[in-house]
C-alpha cells in the first residue's frame, strides 16, 4: 500500500500533467483563431461550378469554422469577368488589407502589394485549414493547381476568353486560370506563379472535376480572412 507522501506526490503529478495538457492545447487553439489564410483541404467537388463567388466564399467559411477560425469573414481568392451587364471583380479587392498568416502563425504577406510581389507563399507555408501541407508536384496525387481566375497582379481577365469557368458556374465548357500552391511545375515562364500559372484544360471542356484533376488539381481554393 502506498505511503501518504507517495499518494500526495502522485496526486500532484496528475494535476501537473492535466495542467500541462491544457496549456499545450491553448497555443494550438490560439493559432487556429488567428489563422487568416489557407488552401482548402478539399474542393467543392463540382469542378469550376462553385455556385459563383457566394458559393466559394461559403466553402471557405465552412472549412474555417470547422478548423476553429470561423470568427472572421472569409473570402475565396477569385476574380470574375465582365459579363451579362455585370462588372468584373478583382480577387485582390476581395481579401482585405492583410497581413495574412497560416495556421502555424507564419505570415505569408503583410499586405496586398507584397502578396502580389515578393510574398512568403511556398509549399511549406501554403497550408490547409487543418495545418497540413498540400500535395505538390512529385506527390501522389498532385493537387497544386488552385482556382483563381486571375492575372498575376490579382485582377480579372478582360471579357472574352473564359478564364473563370463562366464566373464559377460551369462544370463543363470554359477554362479557369490556375495557380501553383507549391510554386513549381513543368518548365514554363509561369510555373512558379501561385495565382496565374496556366489555364485549366481537358477533354470535358476544361471546367469539370475530372479535367481539374487531370492537370494536377482538385478544385481547391485560396481562402483569406477579409477582416
Amino acid at each position: 500500500m502506498p505511503s501518504l507522501p507517495q499518494i500526495i506526490s502522485r496526486a500532484c503529478f496528475g494535476l501537473g500533467a492535466a495542467s500541462l495538457a491544457v496549456l499545450a492545447a491553448q497555443p494550438a487553439q490560439a493559432q487556429a483563431a488567428d489563422t487568416s489564410f489557407f488552401v482548402t483541404s478539399v474542393g467543392i467537388g463540382n469542378g469550376g461550378n462553385l455556385g459563383g463567388l457566394a458559393g466559394a466564399d461559403n466553402h471557405c467559411q465552412t472549412l474555417a469554422q470547422a478548423a476553429g477560425a470561423g470568427g472572421k469573414t472569409w473570402h475565396a481568392y477569385l476574380s470574375t469577368q465582365e459579363a451579362d451587364g455585370k462588372p468584373a471583380v478583382n480577387a485582390r479587392d476581395r481579401i482585405g488589407k492583410g497581413p495574412w498568416q497560416n495556421s502555424k502563425g507564419v505570415v505569408i504577406a503583410k499586405d496586398v502589394a507584397e502578396l502580389h510581389g515578393n510574398n512568403n507563399l511556398t509549399k511549406q507555408t501554403a497550408l490547409t485549414e487543418k495545418g497540413e501541407v498540400n500535395n505538390g508536384l512529385g506527390d501522389t496525387p498532385n493537387r497544386h493547381d488552385v482556382l483563381t481566375g486571375s492575372q498575376a497582379d490579382g485582377t480579372a481577365f478582360p471579357a472574352g476568353e473564359d478564364r473563370t469557368c463562366k464566373n464559377w458556374t460551369s462544370s463543363t465548357q470554359g477554362a479557369a486560370m490556375l495557380g501553383h500552391s507549391d510554386r513549381t511545375g513543368t518548365p514554363s515562364p509561369t510555373m512558379n506563379s501561385w495565382n496565374a500559372s496556366h489555364p485549366s484544360r481537358g477533354p470535358e471542356g476544361g471546367c469539370s472535376q475530372k479535367d481539374l484533376i487531370s492537370t494536377g488539381g482538385a478544385g481547391l481554393l485560396y481562402c483569406f480572412a477579409a477582416n
